[in-house]
């Protein structure tokens, strides 16, 4: 275990992907190139929940799947493969296709969203296996948080680099550009993490007979863990302010001039607080205090969603998405440490693909969040995210490290 040079490989992995993806970043240009050909508020928070919400239809089944397998490279390679070919099709379609049929080009762009995402449901189970193989609890935390620093500065690079292009390129070439440039980008990361050296899983458990046995098993598991339930609890809620994030760049758009240039200045204000909020939640996992870190980030989501009702400044809403880059990487770092402790060897694939499938409904808040707004305004959007995130931090206090 704790490998220097698989450490590496994840690393750069992170690197590359976050390179490759932030440029449809779907808190910031998902919802400008959605509303370029003609979508509205709800079909903007349903991209954006189905950039990573595909997830949830797969991941008890990939669950399922995988308990039984003593190797989960070669099932991951393959997964590589179709999200790299999902992202290039976006990107292909957009400039194909463009404004001569924008509804066609958002069928498309949905499309290869949904198969880009769908995929990740596989992806993560094997993922979160083999990063479990090849590090210990401790390095894993490490890892995982400079990974994340180095993703973020991926993110700051990609930001500025679609800062250029959307303020060079008319659109939707650019938007296209982005795309296909980005999966360029990716296949490097996916080169990397597919040459890990993954040693052979000891402990595993014989494959039920069927799908809906094996779903009675993992329930029975949920009904008998207090530890499991609170835990999904607290990081569903802290999912709430996907209520109004994808927002959020809308209403600085409605207030400020928002050229190419301004949106890569947020976006790269939020990898700048991704990437250096790192530094902080290395230390604190690597101490054990995950739970500590869960209070920290909800508290930042919090603050983030209450400085949205200020708005009217560039300065304001780089504050904002420099605050939620850091609340991010945070919660995603505690959510992801936390279920590989308290999880058993033999059930890590249940516990993972339990927590990940019902966490990432909160995913879909962005739906919900595009319905509210849809009917209401961004005032009581703002009010209804920062309550129930307040039912995320209290439910917080009572998770175990």
């Amino acid at each position: 275990m704790d490998k220097k040079l698989n450490h590496i490989k994840n690393v750069l992995h992170g690197f590359f992907l976050s390179l490759g993806t932030t440029i449809s970043e779907p808190h910031t240009i998902l919802p400008l190139i959605v509303t370029h050909f003609g979508g509205g508020s709800v079909l903007v928070g349903f991209f954006s929940a189905l950039l990573k919400g595909g997830v949830v239809l797969i991941q008890l089944y990939a669950a399922f799947r995988a308990q039984s397998y003593p190797y989960m490279l070669k099932y991951l390679r393959r997964v590589f493969w179709v999200r790299f070919f999902a992202w290039f099709f976006i990107g292909f379609s957009i400039i194909l296709i463009g404004d001569d049929n924008p509804n066609l080009t958002l069928f498309c762009i949905g499309l290869g969203l949904f198969i880009f995402s769908f995929s990740a449901g596989f992806g993560v189970i094997y993922f979160k296996e083999i990063t479990a193989k090849i590090f210990s609890h401790k390095f894993r935390g490490k890892s995982m948080a400079i990974r994340q620093f180095f993703s973020a500065f991926g993110a700051i690079l990609s930001g500025s680099g679609a800062g250029y292009l959307l303020s060079n390129y008319e659109a939707p070439f650019s938007y296209g550009l982005l795309f296909i440039i980005g999966t360029i980008l990716m296949g490097f990361g996916y080169l990397a993490f597919g040459m890990v050296d993954e040693p052979i899983k000891e402990v595993v458990v014989k494959k039920e007979k069927n799908f809906s046995l094996f779903l009675k098993n993992a329930f029975f598991v949920l009904e008998n863990d207090k530890t499991l339930k609170i835990q999904i609890f607290t990081f569903l809620f802290g999912y709430s302010y996907l209520f109004a994030l994808p927002f959020i760049i809308i209403d600085a758009k409605n207030s400020i001039n928002l050229d190419g240039e301004a949106i890569g200045l947020i976006i790269t204000a939020q990898m700048v607080g991704a990437m250096f909020s790192n530094i902080l939640w290395g230390k604190l996992t690597y101490f054990g205090l995950n739970k500590l870190i869960s209070h920290i980030t909800i508290t930042l989501f919090i603050i983030a969603i209450s400085l949205a009702f200020i708005g009217g400044s560039l300065i304001v809403y780089m504050g904002i998405f420099f605050i939620i880059g850091a609340a991010i990487d945070g919660n995603r770092l505690a959510s992801e440490n936390l279920i590989l402790i308290i999880s058993p060897e033999d059930k890590r694939p249940i516990y993972i693909a339990l927590q990940n499938n019902i966490v990432s409904f909160g995913i879909f808040f962005s739906i919900l969040g595009g319905v509210i707004l849809s009917l209401s305004s961004y005032t009581f959007l703002y009010i209804f995210t920062i309550s129930l995130l307040f039912v995320a931090l209290i439910s917080s206090l009572f998770l175990r490290d």
